[in-house]
């Protein structure tokens, strides 16, 4: 009989109706204690090791369940705690752990950014003078705990050393190595106490291996795993890569681990030609990732079949793996709980519950082929994804489209200026304005039928008005409406767009206790009416101030999206910019020509390979362009961008042509500011003054210091002040108290400025 084994890289940690989030915030809030805390968190960690071990997995994962993510985990098990948190060492205190994750009254929060291409973010680890220690080995309690409390003998998970210090902050490459050789030593007695626990086989997540990584960068990495694979005696290494496909193949299959896992799905094509021009090595296993850990499409099944028989040539079935291709912390739970999705949809889906029975029914397809019920299913996954492929329609960009526009920054800026008259350093938002719970229950019983149109329509003009009054009050320059309306920035749009459709239940986390359900594009994408006027139009009419039209951008739709994985991502970006543009007009033509369109996930979107930068570049750019430049010149177009590395872009940013960008860069600001330094940025931009991502609220004094440094390297006449990002998921308090201190500091150096003239 064949032999195969079934695997995966990670399960969500949100629990099937996100109770991880609300035990996180109900322990924030003080509503419970530290011991309910961990007693309510250990709950969901084993009801979630349960539900594998019944799906039959052979090897479940443990230690990828966090309290907050994983990055910070691997940062509070070797000490590295900045500073400024006045850490004494010894295990660290959960108290430190929040506050390095969201900021203290004393400290601000560590740096958060995007994990590789994914809408995930994670704390940055900051090194510090201090060495690292191993101060709690998490994997080892992890193991321990599925072994005692249900008899599972896991898969510890570890985030490697090297993909943990290449994320990390706080070094310089020449003291690369040097820290690197701190953290080994580490890391082998992490290993060897789980040896000693009995643990067989160890996940080592190196992700950093799908990027650019260098010669020499793989040379040394091929050093430091020959160390820690020689140290260990009876565990075996698996190490992991995801994402993308592997850079240096040659090197990495001979390395002293007992097996490598490859990303099948997003690097299927150069994942597999490596193994058939250099083949695979007899002596190791291949963690083969061909179940789609990113997107919620059923795989076809056959498809994976023939794809394990092709690599029959250089991979015998026992020592194949059958695995996600990456962890399922990107998808939702269950679809157990999905009872109003169209039929033609549910079919075609599959959350994480529903890929581990995919890897179970593949596992058994090898081992059992004539098994009936097994061929079965397969021919019904393909019928229902044929069916579903007959929902889309290929449309063509029309070339009537302009993506440019008519004149040049500086002739609009010109009318702009004399349209609008502003101070110089001009205050605004980002857009949303926090929503109380009060608002949630009024939007939720409006969606149960349980409110009137009318009633949730006054209620949300009450919220307009009551927040066009404070920004009036503290003297913002230019005012937002709120957002009030929305439930989330990208579900809001396409709840109201042809060609979406939305779960009741799939959320997935995108920081901390911030989860987001995305929508799922399963046809044609295009505009239907009106989607922001009415409201923004409401707030205009309360104030002489301008209130911008708020949307969010083409391309952070399709990346926060779950998007068909047999269509063109450039083809369906297109056609959310085609149905943004006729919403930008509608606004426009409504008398709201200060619009912002923001795109927060476009850097997010950018491909892992440099090699594959400029298309994609290319076509997210002119579908921004596609969406925006269809108005008058004196129109202002602004648009948003979340925490990202935005050197590498910054030329692409410029070719947005947008008329004034804020970016979220509060936790990374000296960074950002490095970059103006070197590049010219000749349009109007915003810096975010202070990070909305925490509770704790920046002083006057703090916010003048953000300012200053920013228009060292960048003209004040282009410069607007605003905080990082969106502000709706603040207390009304925090939000109040931090956009007076950031408008006071706006007019210290607005003062400041003209009196330097």
């Amino acid at each position: 009989m064949k032999t195969v084994s079934s695997s995966h890289l990670g399960y969500p940690r949100i629990g099937e109706k996100r109770e991880w989030k609300k035990t996180l915030e109900a322990f924030w809030s003080s509503a419970i204690s530290e011991e309910e805390f961990f007693s309510d968190m250990k709950s969901y960690r084993l009801h979630s090791l349960k539900k594998q071990q019944q799906k039959d997995i052979d090897y479940i994962p443990v230690n990828d369940f966090s309290l907050y993510d994983h990055v910070l985990d691997t940062a509070a098990m070797f000490g590295v705690v900045p500073e400024r948190f006045d850490y004494e060492g010894g295990k660290v205190p959960l108290s430190t752990y929040f506050s390095m994750a969201r900021g203290s009254d004393r400290a601000h929060a560590c740096e958060m950014t995007k994990w590789f291409d994914t809408n995930y973010h994670y704390i940055v680890p900051e090194i510090g003078h201090k060495q690292p220690e191993l101060v709690e080995n998490k994997p080892l309690d992890a193991f321990l705990e599925a072994k005692k409390e249900l008899d599972i003998q896991g898969k510890p998970v570890v985030l490697g050393p090297f993909t943990f210090l290449k994320l990390s902050k706080g070094y310089d490459e020449k003291n690369f190595e040097k820290i690197l050789d701190q953290l080994v030593p580490l890391y082998i007695q992490l290993l060897q106490e789980l040896e000693t626990a009995g643990a067989s086989l160890v996940q080592m997540d190196e992700p950093i291996l799908v990027t650019d990584i260098s010669t020499e960068e793989m040379a040394l990495f091929s050093k430091v795993y020959e160390k820690i694979a020689g140290s260990l005696r009876t565990v075996d290494l698996m190490l992991q890569t995801y994402f993308e496909a592997v850079t240096h193949y040659k090197e990495l299959i001979k390395l002293p681990v007992k097996g490598i896992g490859l990303d099948f799905v997003s690097g299927l094509e150069e994942n597999l030609r490596s193994i058939q021009t250099y083949g695979f090595p007899e002596d190791k296993l291949l963690g083969l990732g061909i179940i789609d850990g990113r997107n919620i499409w059923k795989s076809t099944l056959e498809d994976a079949l023939n794809m394990i028989k092709q690599l029959q040539k250089h991979v015998s079935y026992d020592r194949l793996l059958l695995q996600s291709s990456s962890s399922l912390l990107h998808v939702p739970v269950s679809l157990k709980h999905e009872t109003k999705l169209p039929p033609i949809v549910k079919e075609a889906l599959a959350f994480s519950d529903e890929k581990l029975d995919e890897l179970t029914l593949l596992r058994d397809a090898i081992i059992r082929p004539d098994i009936e019920h097994i061929q079965a299913i397969v021919l019904h996954d393909q019928s229902s994804n044929e069916l579903l492929r007959s929902e889309w329609r290929v449309k063509q960009h029309p070339v009537s489209l302009k993506s440019s526009r008519s004149s040049s920054f500086v002739e609009r800026n010109k009318l702009q200026r004399d349209k609008w008259k502003l101070p110089l350093l001009p205050t605004t938002t980002i857009g949303s304005f926090p929503q109380t719970k009060e608002m949630r229950k009024a939007r939720a019983k409006w969606r149960k039928g349980e409110l009137s149109n009318e009633v949730y329509e006054a209620l949300i003009q009450e919220e307009i008005k009551q927040w066009i009054d404070y920004q009036e009050e503290i003297g913002l320059d230019v005012f937002v409406h709120g957002e009030f309306e929305r439930n989330d920035m990208v579900e809001f749009f396409g709840e109201k767009l042809a060609g979406f459709t939305f779960s009741q239940n799939g959320w997935v986390q995108s920081y901390g206790s911030r989860c987001v359900k995305p929508p799922i594009i399963f046809g044609n994408v295009s505009f239907v009416e009106p989607m922001t006027v009415k409201e923004t139009l409401y707030a205009q009419s309360l104030t002489q101030k301008p209130v911008k039209g708020m949307l969010t951008g083409p391309v952070t739709i399709l990346n926060w999206s779950f998007v068909r994985n047999d269509i063109s991502r450039k083809e369906a970006a297109f056609q959310i910019a085609e149905a943004l543009l006729k919403e930008v007009q509608s606004l426009e033509k409504a008398g709201i020509t200060m619009i912002q369109v923001d795109e927060p996930a476009l850097r997010e979107g950018l491909p892992l390979k440099s090699s594959k930068h400029n298309d994609y570049l290319k076509w997210a750019v002119e579908a921004f362009r596609t969406s925006t430049s269809e108005v008058a010149d004196s129109t202002q177009i602004h648009t948003h961008m979340c925490y990202s590395e935005f050197d590498e872009i910054i030329e692409s940013i410029s070719d947005m042509d947008a008329d004034v960008i804020s970016i979220e860069t509060s936790r990374s600001h000296a960074e950002l500011i490095s970059t103006f330094e070197e590049t010219v940025y000749d349009k109007g931009i915003g810096l975010g003054v202070y990070d909305i991502h925490s509770p704790r609220i920046p002083d006057e004094k703090e916010m003048v210091s953000i300012i200053e440094r920013a228009l060292s390297v960048l003209p004040p006449s282009l410069f607007w002040i605003n905080p990082d990002c969106g502000l709706k998921t603040r207390s009304v308090d925090e939000a109040k108290n931090a956009l007076v201190n950031m408008v006071k500091a706006a007019h210290q150096v607005r003062s400041a400025a003209v009196a330097a003239k």
